[in-house]
């Protein structure tokens, strides 16, 4: 019995045997999460560069659904852009696997980083490479995202509109607002594939032809209570916040600092810069915090309930998206929420940018990079990475000295 059958889901059309193994995927999976730097932006570009362009492994089509219903449901873009991309031939053992391969290697590096900073009293010397890597970093999402808006806006002038409106309101508002998404989705709906209903006043009975669901002695020394307050409030902070990882910083500063006193502001600080200099999702965060709060058991509570929301918001939908989603009206949805989160996520590239470019080396460093890439596009991006760290720790005590 298929996972489908056994989780009740609807049925979908088996895919043609995948050129790859579930192994083969959860690899690639695996050395993103260990070596993919830039956060939800440049994730989400390596994986269409990789999966779809180079590869073959996924389709585009595949692709842009996992996209837009990672866009459309709370939580951490290039995680469930992830556990979707598992789900397309491997259903649910697929996702759950690629999805944890995807997040240990960064829950892992955190762990570490969240030991040397209780132990060593903080990481001076962070400043110092995130203001290198913060730089080269602007210059690889911004490869990712002019990629990514040539294979999903292409010459559409609608689509255009609409990916120019996202980026717009992304820069200004600097958030991603989730209602311009589903709009975005109609938009393109109603005037690529209009419902007979608009001609015929059928009336919204119409919308029901296609049905969505609704939506030993460690364990005596930990503290309970504690772990409870942290299990509750990370799972709010996964089922309630849309957009990109770093959409979730501002939720996290009102509980833990705000609201429940765990951390104050520079050790948030230094764990949101934790989560920037490490691969993998941005929101991984979470990990770093729930150790300083509670040690490692605090870490694998934060993170559990942190991420569980977005695995079951990915697959309890995709059956749906796999079943309904050749159909007309659903592709054209898929367009507009597409070119949307394209918008959405050229308009973060803008935003990081005016934060960490802040002088001529962050300039030189991020235009470099660029030019890197571009020049040579086998180039490995932790080999930039790498280098851009290393010069940030020599430039930057010559400026703040």
């Amino acid at each position: 019995m298929s996972d489908t059958q056994q989780a009740g889901l609807p049925q979908v059309p088996t895919a043609e045997q995948p050129g790859y193994t579930l192994w083969h995927l959860v690899l690639y999976f695996i050395r993103l999460g260990t070596f993919g730097f830039g956060g939800p932006v440049a994730l989400t570009g390596y994986m269409h560069r990789d999966l779809v362009d180079r590869r073959q492994w996924i389709t585009d089509a595949d692709y842009k659904e996992g996209l837009a219903l990672a866009q459309l449901a709370p939580g951490p873009l290039a995680a469930q852009l992830a556990i979707y991309l598992g789900y397309v031939h491997y259903r649910i053992r697929g996702a759950t696997l690629v999805g944890i391969g995807f997040v240990l290697p960064s829950f892992l590096m955190v762990i570490a980083l969240g030991w040397a900073y209780v132990r060593l009293g903080g990481l001076s010397w962070m400043q110092a490479v995130f203001y290198g890597v913060g730089a080269a970093v602007i210059g690889i999402i911004a490869i990712s995202a002019w990629k990514l808006t040539m294979k999903s806006v292409g010459k559409d002038k609608l689509l255009w509109a609409i990916y120019l409106i996202l980026v717009a309101v992304t820069v200004v508002t600097e958030s991603e607002v989730a209602w311009l998404f589903l709009a975005a989705g109609f938009v393109n709906w109603f005037w690529r594939a209009p419902p007979r209903w608009l001609h015929q006043g059928g009336g919204v009975n119409a919308l029901a032809a296609v049905q969505l669901p609704a939506a030993g002695g460690m364990f005596s020394t930990m503290d309970w209570p504690l772990l409870t307050q942290i299990g509750v409030f990370f799972a709010k902070a996964g089922a309630f916040v849309f957009g990109s990882g770093l959409a979730i910083v501002p939720f996290l500063y009102g509980g833990v600092v705000t609201d429940f006193h765990w951390l104050n502001d520079k050790q948030f600080v230094d764990a949101v810069a934790v989560a920037m200099i490490t691969p993998g999702p941005v929101v991984i965060t979470v990990g770093f915090i729930g150790y300083l709060v509670a040690g490692l058991p605090g870490a694998c509570v934060a993170a559990l309930a942190t991420f569980l929301p977005c695995y079951l918001f990915t697959i309890l939908p995709a059956p749906y998206f796999k079943k309904y989603g050749k159909l007309p009206a659903i592709l054209a949805f898929v367009d507009g929420v597409t070119a949307a989160a394209v918008g959405a996520i050229t308009g973060a590239v803008i935003v990081l940018a005016k934060r960490s470019i802040v002088d001529v080396p962050t300039i030189l460093l991020a235009l470099g990079t660029a030019a890197l890439l571009l020049r040579f596009r086998k180039l490995p991006e932790p080999v930039i990475v790498a280098g851009a760290a290393l010069i940030g720790l020599a430039v930057y005590p010559l400026l703040h000295q």
